[in-house]
């Protein structure tokens, strides 16, 4: 418990100020350390497991590990684009004259879904027959939910009033199978990942890291965004505890904010995107893949893409209506 003293100095402008310094300067103290895992393992002899590796920002982490030397293990549920994304980063290394150049056990790809327990079963034995270890895990699949909660059970909201008066069975029932395909896709995928190569990536790697790409809705609630950033938080606080039960492995969680592409292919609800076009004003999904691998190579734990909206995160505690009311605007939303 905070003294009365302390918590009003914490209200003063001072105080706030003060407490908002801390991520900051922590931030720099990161950035101004020289990495010391690459020391452990060599850019060319890193051995990279991707999970949702055949688009977004998952196939750019892909490619950028390949492009400094990395043997790539590309992971995703559609096989055409698995070999698509294998065959771009073997050419950008060969192109390049880096790593290994035995196209039998560098770069592997693998039709997976990594939701599912024999798939990624099936993932590692590949991994153990080729590299006998892994060193860098990259959590990047996932899926979407464009909807506010009771627009999917079939209920729109204006005015204070309900679109019918009340959610039908039909409509609680769709619910019910819109966030099961969420927390399937964002949170058992993540766990079954976990389990399934924590121990691998601890026996065999001189700095094990895993990489988990979520959100910054799963630390800063978002309207339209009620299941996917319900689903994302379960996810991030997943690995938060996992990194406190493997101290060993260096786990780097990234929030980044709205990112370009498109969001909808992979939505388990349906209907418009209500939020302006993420192409125009969204973050370039290289940037974000660029900045994932730094926070790996250096150990970073919570990483906000851009950095200023760490203050958003912190602001919401001082000064939730505020936050709340940047996000209705954000995203169009009118209750």
């Amino acid at each position: 418990m905070l003294s009365p003293a302390i918590r009003r100095w914490i209200e003063t402008p001072t105080g706030t100020l003060s407490l908002a310094a801390i991520p900051l300067a922590f931030a720099l103290y990161k950035l101004l350390q020289k990495p010391q895992r690459l020391s452990k393992v060599s850019k060319t002899k890193e051995r990279v497991l991707v999970l949702g590796a055949t688009s977004g920002i998952g196939r750019s982490i892909a490619r950028q590990y390949a492009e400094r030397g990395a043997v790539v293990c590309v992971v995703g549920r559609r096989g055409a684009l698995v070999k698509e994304v294998v065959k771009e980063c073997r050419q950008v290394q060969s192109s390049l004259r880096l790593g290994t150049t035995d196209e039998k056990n560098d770069f592997l790809g693998v039709t997976a879904d990594f939701a599912n327990v024999d798939d990624m079963v099936r993932v590692r034995e590949v991994i153990q027959f080729n590299w006998k270890g892994l060193d860098t895990i990259v959590v990047a699949a996932g899926v979407s939910a464009l909807q506010p909660l009771m627009a999917v059970a079939g209920v729109e909201t204006a005015n204070g009033g309900f679109t019918p008066e009340e959610a039908t069975r039909e409509g609680i029932k769709r619910v019910t199978e819109v966030a099961t395909a969420a927390i399937t896709g964002n949170y058992v995928g993540p766990l079954i990942a976990a389990v399934t190569f924590i121990p691998l990536l601890s026996k065999t790697s001189k700095s094990p890291a895993i990489t988990l790409v979520s959100s910054l809705a799963s630390v800063i609630a978002a309207p339209t965004r009620t299941i996917y950033a319900s689903t994302k938080a379960a996810s991030l606080v997943l690995y938060q505890a996992l990194s406190i039960e493997h101290p060993n492995i260096s786990f780097s969680l990234i929030l980044p904010s709205t990112v370009e592409g498109d969001f909808r292919a992979s939505a388990v609800d349906s209907g418009p995107v209500r939020e302006v076009d993420p192409n125009k004003h969204g973050l370039k999904r290289e940037d974000v893949a660029r900045r994932c691998i730094a926070a790996a190579d250096a150990g970073e734990k919570t990483v906000f893409i851009p950095p200023f909206v760490r203050y958003g995160h912190l602001l919401y505690w001082i000064w939730p209506s505020f936050v709340e009311w940047r996000a209705r605007k954000k995203y169009n939303f009118g209750a």
